[in-house]
């Protein structure tokens, strides 16, 4: 073989390499879309790739690497919004419509994929560890909406707790596919239970207070005057 031969040899293997590993990949990602993480077998990824067993066991040594490079893969087509572009937000209830409208289009792009992630979380271990990194992104989303809120104890509590059921894909997925919300309206119904949030049960408790002396007094002023 001429030493020019070589080089292209090597080039044209090394292309089908990653060709063949790319083609494991996306049929990875397809049926894990599909069927679910717990449902999807090597076997079946191998025929829908294409290849045998034996090959997707030489470019992915195990469950991990498979699910590294299929994580890789997805994230990069599907990227999530951006936090640090709703932090540049100086209004907390602008912020937040700005973050759910977003994260909402998001999820109903992705959706199919995120059903049968979240199905199978507590399935499949490799899934769960995979998830962290999700749940890392909307952990972190909640602290740059609660950027200037000016809340302390409770009321901070109860808001931060509502804007975390807020930014859930299975908040978005009970409004819009179960009961048949527009986006725009799920987004509206949400932005509502937020600014609420801090006052939640403060006026409730203090009425109750008041009524309760209002109806004492009220028995009071119909006693007889004493003789």
């Amino acid at each position: 073989m001429s030493d020019q031969k070589r080089p292209y040899r090597m080039t044209r293997r090394a292309e089908s390499e990653a060709y063949t590993r790319m083609r494991i990949t996306e049929s990875a990602v397809a049926l894990h879309e599909e069927l679910g993480p717990a449902r999807t077998t090597i076997s079946a990824i191998a025929e829908r790739a294409g290849v045998r067993r034996s090959t997707v066991y030489r470019h992915f040594r195990d469950e991990e690497e498979l699910f590294a490079a299929c994580s890789s893969h997805w994230r990069a087509a599907n990227p999530p919004p951006d936090p640090s572009a709703w932090a540049a937000i100086d209004d907390p209830a602008e912020r937040i419509e700005a973050a759910l409208s977003e994260l909402y289009a998001f999820y109903a792009r992705t959706r199919r994929m995120y059903e049968s992630l979240l199905r199978d979380e507590p399935l499949v271990p490799v899934v769960h560890r995979r998830l962290r990194e999700f749940h890392g992104y909307l952990r972190r989303s909640q602290d740059v909406l609660m950027v200037n809120r000016g809340l302390r104890g409770r009321a901070a509590s109860r808001t931060r707790a509502a804007i975390g059921h807020a930014l859930a894909f299975s908040t978005w997925q009970s409004l819009t596919r179960e009961q048949q919300l527009s986006a725009d309206d799920a987004v509206a119904l949400l932005c509502r239970l937020v600014e609420q949030a801090a006052d939640a049960g403060e006026p409730r408790s203090g009425g109750r207070r008041e009524a309760r002396r209002g109806a004492k007094g009220e028995r009071a002023t119909l006693l007889p005057p004493p003789s």
